[in-house]
């Protein structure tokens, strides 16, 4: 059965891809800097102390979490992943994204030929209904479709 839900679009586009669920925070910089320092293409998380994503690809996923966390280099490795093409196919959070991680989404989409789009205010109900592999859809309207 499939599930709607309407946010906010931070950064506009379409995307199909399978979920991967956070239920706590992303620390950007600790789940992407093994695979833009190393070239792990997949872009395994490298993040230990977040055991939803330690060791599972970020790349090409419909990443879903609250929020991120950590570095202030965040908008910064967003960007990079991106322009190396070992991004999430979308960023969806349930919560207000932070200004940090916006700016690097938003970069993502200036600087390079692929956007991310990036929908926020989901809502906790949009994490309660969301599995780690569950089919994701997003709309350009910020309707994202779980299922």
């Amino acid at each position: 059965m499939e599930k709607i839900f309407h946010g906010r679009v931070v950064v506009p586009g379409t995307a199909h891809a399978k979920a991967l669920v956070s239920r706590g925070g992303l620390n950007t910089l600790a789940s992407f800097q093994k695979a833009l320092m190393f070239g792990d293409k997949k872009a395994t998380c490298s993040d230990q102390n977040n055991p939803d994503l330690y060791g599972k690809p970020l790349a090409g996923c419909a990443l879903c979490l609250p929020q991120t966390i950590g570095s202030t280099t965040g908008g910064m490795v967003l960007f990079c992943a991106t322009k190396m093409g070992r991004q999430p196919a979308c960023l969806l959070f349930s919560k207000p994204i932070d200004s940090l991680a916006a700016a690097g989404a938003i970069l993502s989409g200036v600087w390079t030929d692929t956007p991310m789009p990036t929908i926020d205010n989901l809502g906790d109900e949009f994490l309660d209904a969301v599995s780690t592999g569950d089919a994701i859809t997003v709309a350009e309207d910020g309707t994202v479709i779980v299922g």
